[in-house]
């Protein structure tokens, strides 16, 4: 019962959300020189699932907030996740992008917000009124569940075009672990 109450929620979100966004998101990906990634909380765990496959695919990825993270230039695309849009730390980090001339995007539930005010391109996961209370998947998990599988999606786009094959992405797979 509990299993097929997150997979309907799940689908209807993803169902809801724009077909093309893999397209586009892949697109800035491909544009930039280096792509960083920013979230908080739960948000932050599905930043590193996507930041990981990325790297995976042979992208150049940072992660906001490491010690070992550069600078960010003109050229590069900062990749904020957020449900609310609002979290003060990452429009910090979206106007510090903003001011050097990268790129920046937000994959939230909202389609009005302090962050999304303030980047390129807002790709909403779904739409904000199927983000009600849903009972068993509490705070924001169902923000963060839908955006992580759509991120899911998205590599596997990449890897469709690519036509990458899963030795290429292993060779690359951390060996020190």
């Amino acid at each position: 019962m509990h299993q097929q109450l997150i997979i309907e929620k799940i689908s209807s979100i993803l169902a809801a959300t724009e077909h093309d966004y893999d397209r586009q998101l892949v697109g800035l990906v491909d544009e930039a020189n280096g792509i960083f990634l920013a979230g908080a909380g739960r948000s932050a765990l599905v930043c590193k699932n996507f930041a990981m496959r990325l790297m995976h695919s042979g992208y150049k990825v940072n992660l906001v907030g490491e010690t070992v993270t550069p600078s960010i230039q003109e050229g590069d695309l900062l990749i904020v996740i957020s449900g609310s849009g609002e979290t003060q730390q990452l429009a910090a980090f979206t106007q510090k992008a903003k001011d050097v001339g990268a790129k920046a995007i937000l994959i939230s539930s909202k389609t009005e917000s302090t962050i999304g005010n303030m980047v390129d391109a807002v790709f909403n996961i779904g739409r904000p009124d199927m983000y009600e209370k849903v009972f068993g998947m509490p705070m924001g998990s169902v923000f963060e569940l839908s955006t992580l599988i759509f991120l899911e999606a998205v590599v596997s786009y990449i890897i469709h075009e690519r036509n990458l094959t899963e030795e290429e992405m292993r060779a690359v797979h951390a060996n020190m672990e």
